[in-house]
């Protein structure tokens, strides 16, 4: 053991292999900061130049990319409020108010001291479970996959605030929205509305832009004024977050080992570690009203633990050859590639390999949070520029990051439609993490529970491991009963209770109504393989919207998600959402009729010219700049844009093709 991680550290410290490392640290940072990129993305770019590498540096080249995606997606995450990846999720409920109030790098100074720390973590997990997890791993089957299905599940009790209603039916709004296309079991079409794009599911990446990057546009369009609210940058931001760090050592650990944990999991840990962390930090804090006004804690939990999870999901990675994740899936061919068979095998005559790997995540780590806080200070200052002169590049950028799911026009307007019920969810205080992990994990949900009965009926709570699970999930119940918010911390967003301000709430919920209802009749015309899911899901829709409704026709509000308190205060000195609304879908109608990339250049130009004030030429000058940002992005990274009627009659010249 000793002997193979020397010499793994001797191979990882030769010139050719250092130098791999940092192009994989380069390359993962910038797809970390691109939103809808990602580490599988960003992987399936280096697959090609892996063929034909040397073995130690193409396992630095990817491991440094894996290793550091989740650290430089805090960029977006912080100071944007636009989720880098689906690991930075949770990081914009604290992260991004933080940054409001002024403390940009204070939030990026917390998150990068525990990415650095949970990725250093992972690494220390991953040298000991490569002898001891194996008999573990082999012990999750489907019963337990079930359990911790259900674990996360019950953390929504955590995100649903002063009014558990809005926040279970918000869940199960998700479940709804997760039931939508093909049945993953029979793969049966179903709840299409004819529509061939939802023959598949939603793509997380259009569901996460759309519930966490639009509406934070919005709202900062309607304030009029800079994301940050002091104008400046604080020098001691650095130090303030090292020390909410410290303050906070023992959270940071605890879920770096949930990261590492629910990393090895196959299937489950890439896309609810961050919420299944934050949720712990919550349930384990009396004082849980300040979360999601700027608390270190909500910054600590989830960027310690999605840095932790690669670590963790290269046990099932390296020891079974079953991939933990979407990006550890091109990772296992890339090793395959460069003639490692993962398995028993490779620990037997490969453990240098599993030593370099382990010590390249532990130093891309520490490289890639040494990069980022030497960049922060010149990427934080966009925090003190109007936002209305960085609004529409970003409107731009999420479209551009949505597209890039499917490759059909289908994102984008997918993402105007879950944009639109996020900024109405935001505005009506409804749980948008919640909403969030119901889609997450209804696919999980549906499969899991077919399969559980299937195989084992009603014996598999004889399985100790499901049985540790259960414990876990009751106790996760009773804490969230135990420290739930009193109604003195639901706040909405409407103020005094009037009947005109009950309208548009009615609206919405008819409109979740409505779609309860037509998956519920869908579901009716299928066997119970197939429309068992979507049935449950609507019925509990329904179920847990009936007591809001009963509030509302008493003509009161209900209470509200008490995380949004802070952002609520939206003025009323800037246009309404509608406006906004109205001018991305002239954008998108524009872009249809004459490509992305001309459509947004004229938006950009329009809305530079129009709502921030801007010369002409300088309104142009952003509209091209874009264009030849999109270009380089095409070139470089093979992309896609999606085209309009005039290229069917006319072929554009680079960059505006």
């Amino acid at each position: 053991m000793a002997e193979s991680a020397l010499l793994a550290l001797a191979q990882l410290t030769t010139t050719g292999t250092l130098l791999a490392l940092f192009t994989g640290v380069v390359v993962g940072l910038i797809v970390g900061i691109l939103p809808g990129l990602g580490g599988t993305a960003g992987l399936a770019l280096l697959l090609p130049l892996v063929f034909g590498m040397d073995p130690n540096a193409a396992l630095a080249l990817m491991i440094g990319l894996v290793a550091v995606t989740t650290t430089s997606d805090t960029f977006p995450a912080v100071l944007m409020g636009i989720p880098g990846t689906s690991g930075s999720q949770a990081t914009v409920l604290d992260g991004f108010p933080m940054t409001k109030k002024g403390g940009g790098t204070r939030a990026l100074s917390i998150a990068f001291v525990s990415s650095l720390v949970g990725g250093v973590f992972g690494a220390f997990v991953l040298s000991f479970a490569v002898y001891f997890a194996q008999p573990v791993i082999l012990q999750i089957g489907f019963g337990e996959q079930f359990m911790l299905v259900i674990l996360a599940l019950s953390m929504v009790g955590i995100l649903t605030g002063s009014n558990i209603w809005k926040g279970l039916a918000a869940c199960s709004l998700g479940l709804l929205l997760g039931a939508l296309g093909s049945a993953p079991l029979s793969g049966v079409q179903r709840a299409t509305f004819g529509v061939e794009y939802l023959l598949d599911p939603l793509p997380l990446v259009v569901m996460g832009l759309a519930m966490f990057a639009t509406p934070e546009i919005v709202d900062l369009l309607r304030r009029q004024s800079s994301i940050s609210e002091t104008g400046t940058l604080s020098a001691t931001g650095w130090l303030q977050g090292l020390k909410d760090w410290g303050h906070n050592w023992w959270l940071a650990l605890r879920c770096s080992m949930i990261g590492s944990i629910i990393g090895a999991l196959p299937g489950l840990g890439g896309s609810v570690v961050d919420w299944i962390a934050y949720g712990h930090a919550v349930q384990s804090t009396k004082n849980r009203e300040s979360y999601g006004t700027g608390d270190p804690r909500g910054i600590v939990a989830p960027e310690s633990a999605n840095n932790a999870k690669e670590g963790g999901a290269l046990i099932p990675t390296l020891l079974l050859g079953i991939p933990g994740s979407g990006s550890m899936a091109i990772l296992l061919g890339g090793l395959v590639l460069i003639g490692i068979e993962p398995g028993k095998d490779m620990i037997d005559n490969n453990m240098d390999k599993v030593y370099l790997m382990i010590w390249s995540i532990a130093a891309a780590n520490i490289l890639g949070a040494g990069i980022c806080f030497f960049l922060a200070p010149q990427i934080a200052r966009i925090t003190t520029m109007r936002y209305v002169l960085i609004a529409p590049f970003m409107i731009g950028l999420i479209f551009f990051a949505a597209f890039q799911a499917t490759r059909s026009w289908g994102d984008l307007i997918a993402l105007l439609l879950l944009s639109i019920l996020a900024i109405y969810m935001k505005r009506f205080g409804w749980s948008r993490p919640a909403l969030l992990i119901g889609f997450v994990l209804s696919e999980r949900v549906e499969a899991s529970v077919y399969q559980t009965v299937t195989l084992y009926g009603i014996t598999f709570l004889e399985r100790p491991i499901v049985l540790v699970l259960l414990a876990l999930t009751l106790t996760s119940i009773a804490l969230a009963i135990l420290f739930k918010p009193s109604a003195a911390e639901a706040v909405t967003e409407e103020g005094p209770h009037t009947h005109r301000q009950l309208g548009p709430q009615w609206l919405f919920i008819l409109g979740v109504i409505a779609l309860a209802v037509y998956i519920l009749v869908d579901g009716l015309q299928f066997n119970r393989l197939t429309g068992l899911f979507p049935m449950v899901a609507s019925i509990s829709t329904l179920v847990f919207l009936t007591p809001v409704v009963m509030t509302m026709l008493r003509w009161r509000a209900p209470s509200g998600f008490f995380y949004d308190h802070e952002r609520t205060a939206a003025s009323a000195s800037g246009r309404s959402a509608e406006f906004y609304i109205g001018m991305i879908l002239v954008m998108l109608l524009v872009s249809g009729l004459i490509g992305f990339v001309l459509g947004i250049a004229t938006f950009i130009a329009f809305f530079l010219y129009r709502s921030a004030g801007q010369p002409w030429w300088k309104s142009v000058l952003g509209g091209a700049g874009f264009v030849l940002f999109l270009a380089i992005l095409s070139d470089q990274l093979t992309l896609r844009y999606p085209t309009g009627l005039l290229q069917m009659f006319v072929s554009l010249p680079w960059p505006l093709q």
